[in-house]
């Protein structure tokens, strides 16, 4: 008689844990398909995917943590999507965009260059404090985080689409401008985390009234709404950094007894 060779026991995973993977390989189809698009000149629909791949950024996490189905294999999967989505892609389409305007290849791929590095060092540091055992304030990112990067950087692909009758933005508008946006995500500049942001229970009504109007003006006049919200997010960077600062003088305000 021989002996039986144990079969391997395998584990059983339900199907519904794998909706935020799935959601997140979405994601990085959409940036794919964004570059694509953007080597065809076909911008409004680059920008668009984009948009599809925030969204989903913004919903993956919440969603694997609502399921039980955080995993490390999909932090790095969220990780590199963010690389892709929000660095490489909005590098491509505004390199692709900007020698339509002028003609200013190799000056607009350096930029693009760095730009994309620089996502990809902000994304790894931010990996690197994740994984580390100090935790720093939840109330703030260090850096422009990598999605509002990637948003923001498009900003004057933005006002051409709107504005088309303007003087075209200059090369070199463009790559100082993709620049600003790259040292912006690699600064320790506090901004703020909208994660952690609060409010009252009987305002939930007007957020959500709020919210819809948003969604609706992005949908009817996305050009225009996109092109204020980029202006909104820079004027919070400064005031992100005085409420950081009133905090960190909080604690030796009172200790000093004032």
């Amino acid at each position: 008689m021989t002996d039986q060779v144990p079969r391997k026991s395998r584990t059983e995973l339900p199907l519904v844990q794998l909706i935020p993977n799935m959601l997140t390989l979405g994601a990085i189809a959409a940036g794919m398909t964004a570059i694509r698009f953007a080597e065809a000149d076909r911008f409004r629909m680059a920008i668009a995917l984009i948009l599809i791949a925030a969204a989903i950024d913004a919903i993956d996490g919440r969603i694997a943590r609502m399921l039980k189905s955080e995993s490390a294999i999909g932090a790095e999967l969220d990780s590199l999507a963010d690389f892709l989505n929000f660095g490489v892609a909005p590098a491509m389409i505004l390199f692709h965009w900007g020698p339509e305007v002028t003609q200013g290849r190799d000056d607009g791929w350096i930029a693009a260059m760095v730009f994309a590095i620089c996502c990809v060092l902000r994304l790894a540091r931010f990996n690197v404090v994740a994984k580390g055992d100090e935790k720093p304030d939840q109330r703030y990112f260090s850096g422009v985080p990598a999605p509002a990067g990637g948003l923001l950087v498009m900003f004057p692909v933005y006002l051409s689409i709107l504005f088309p009758q303007i003087v075209p933005i200059h090369d070199k508008v463009i790559g100082a401008w993709m620049l600003c946006v790259g040292g912006l995500m690699i600064s320790t500049i506090p901004t703020f985390s909208f994660k952690k942001t609060t409010i009252y229970a009987e305002n939930v009504r007007f957020f959500m009234v709020g919210a819809v109007a948003f969604l609706g003006l992005l949908l009817t006049y996305p050009w225009l709404t996109l092109s204020l919200g980029c202006l909104i997010y820079l004027v919070t960077i400064p005031l992100s950094i005085r409420d950081k600062r009133r905090r960190s003088r909080a604690p030796e305000e009172t200790s000093d007894g004032t």
